[in-house]
């Protein structure tokens, strides 16, 4: 009679550690490449938010404009219109949105009856490298490639 060796293997059970490094060193590309974009689409988000002032506040100008025959602006009131400080006036009869939006500051200044420059500017560090965005009465958006996205 023959006797047949039985051979069992063992099995194995857990991973090598070179096998553990790539996995880690996987996860590191890929955190470094995506880090960046996803900070550039936040950063882009809140940038948002001082686009839709700015275009509010210049609406809140025209429709000012319309009924009063001049931009709103500080101490000085046009066709009726009550002397005092323009955003507030703008704010309260107007619908312009707080000064404070998200990480921007909006301010505007009337350079004569018939023009203005809103600006908004960052407000907190995490948007400072971002800079400010500005609009004028005629629309013009500055820098364009900020506005563009």
């Amino acid at each position: 009679m023959k006797i047949i060796a039985v051979h069992t293997l063992k099995s194995k059970t857990g991973i090598t550690l070179i096998e553990l490094l790539v996995v880690v060193v996987i996860v590191g590309i890929l955190a470094a490449i995506a880090i960046p974009m996803y900070s550039g689409y936040m950063q882009r988000a809140r940038r948002a938010d001082a686009k839709t002032a700015l275009e509010q506040v210049r609406a809140s100008q025209e429709i000012w404009r319309a009924e009063k025959g001049c931009y709103a602006q500080d101490g000085v009131g046009c066709s009726g219109a009550l002397a005092g400080t323009a955003i507030v006036k703008l704010q309260t009869t107007m619908g312009a949105p707080a000064t404070t939006v998200g990480d921007y500051t909006w301010s505007f200044i009337v350079l004569a009856a018939n023009s203005f420059t809103a600006q908004a500017a960052p407000s907190t560090p995490r948007q400072t490298p971002d800079g400010a965005l500005t609009i004028n009465q005629d629309g013009v958006k500055v820098p364009a490639d900020k506005w563009a996205k």
